[in-house]
């Protein structure tokens, strides 16, 4: 059984789809952080806007290789400044 904090990571079978979720401002300046950091055949889809219309998010969707490959897109989507969270 898993308990809250523990230290065990999912199994993870690689390579498999996976998805980030990305929150920003503006929709253009999102997409084309994805372009700069992503390689390859993606899906990128429009998730929820906020309330007030001030943020939006957007749902990205690719094949990743390796555990490596999947925290390094997600650092390099987090270090973007079109990014204001991943996750």
């Amino acid at each position: 059984m898993r308990t809250f904090g523990s230290e065990d990571k999912p199994e993870i079978d690689y390579p498999c789809r996976w998805s980030y979720k990305l929150i920003g401002r503006e929709e253009a300046a999102l997409r084309a952080a994805v372009d700069t950091v992503v390689q390859g055949d993606y899906s990128l889809v429009h998730s929820r806007k906020s309330t007030g219309g001030k943020y939006l998010s957007l749902e990205l969707s690719l094949t990743v290789s390796t555990e490596e490959e999947r925290r390094e897109i997600g650092q390099r989507l987090h270090e973007h400044e079109a990014v204001i969270y991943v996750f």
